[in-house]
């Protein structure tokens, strides 16, 4: 049912993707899981979210595991830590995700640093991974500030 879409990030980081995706999870209606390497990386993402943009533009969210998940269209999670199943999930920082995951999702979006080499190596393995387990995916790149489809499979 799902897919894996992998962004390849060049010209920007992470961050500046985060609002247009989160921006095309909520017209579909879709809850998001952004999930991170780690907990401090989502603490400082959980700032930089409050902080991102005008205030007609805030992204509502919250960490996992607060009273109120059940009404957050965004959840932060760090790798290993218990989320519901969401219907979006956004993996930074080589946070993994399982075959099964992107079959029960709509959508999954891996975001990588095209500059650090492990970062890559980590999403090629993903991408081997996930497509060897017959999941579907695509394969985006960053071409002169314009996000370009590269591979499918």
């Amino acid at each position: 049912m799902g897919a894996a879409l992998f962004y390849h990030l060049t010209d920007s980081p992470a961050e500046a993707l985060l609002p247009q995706l989160l921006g095309l999870a909520a017209k579909q209606g879709w809850r998001v899981e952004i999930r991170g390497g780690s907990a401090a990386a989502m603490d400082r993402l959980d700032v930089a979210l409050w902080r991102m943009g005008p205030p007609e533009s805030f992204l509502a969210h919250g960490r996992a595991g607060g009273p109120h998940d059940a009404a957050q269209p965004v959840l932060l999670t760090a790798q290993g830590e218990a989320a519901p199943k969401l219907p979006c999930v956004i993996c930074l920082d080589g946070a993994e995700v399982s075959p099964d995951e992107v079959q029960a999702a709509e959508r999954v979006c891996i975001l990588f640093d095209g500059h650090d080499p492990m970062a890559v190596q980590a999403a090629r393995g993903q991408w081997k991974g996930l497509t060897g387990a017959g999941c579907a995916a695509q394969y985006w790149a960053q071409e002169d500030g314009r996000w370009t489809k590269k591979a499918e499979g």
